[in-house]
């Protein structure tokens, strides 16, 4: 399995970067699929995650409002759309996957919250938001 990140950048405050993650070597569509990020000095944190079906998503209350997370099944690519970019958001973003078999919904949103709960991780791209 590859979960390849990519979309990373050096953006200014209230700038927008859109980040992608193309997986392969799994049934794309049976995964959740989730964002965390980590800022130096700091533990890993959760940002954003989806459900298979694409139509459940999940979000930081730090990013509500100006991160969108999406799921496009037919090219194995999850995307985060980062808009209103703040110093804050300056991290190394990572995207996991984790199968999704949850029929009940505050349950999932509990798992996909949890990093530790997500099987397959990828290497992480640098977003830097400069004030």
């Amino acid at each position: 399995v590859q979960l390849q990140a990519s979309g990373g950048g050096l953006v200014q405050a209230g700038g927008s970067l859109r980040l992608s993650c193309a997986a392969s070597g799994l049934t794309f569509s049976s995964y959740g699929m989730g964002w965390f990020r980590q800022a130096p000095g700091k533990e890993r944190e959760f940002v954003a995650a989806i459900r298979w079906k694409g139509g459940i998503t999940y979000y930081a209350d730090s990013v509500k409002g100006r991160f969108t997370i999406s799921r496009d099944n037919a090219k194995n690519t999850v995307y985060l759309q980062m808009n209103s970019l703040k110093p804050e958001d300056t991290a190394v973003y990572y995207c996991a996957a984790r199968r999704d078999r949850e029929t009940i919904t505050s349950v999932a949103g509990f798992k996909l919250r949890n990093q530790n709960d997500y099987e397959y991780w990828g290497q992480g791209t640098q977003v830097t938001v400069s004030s």
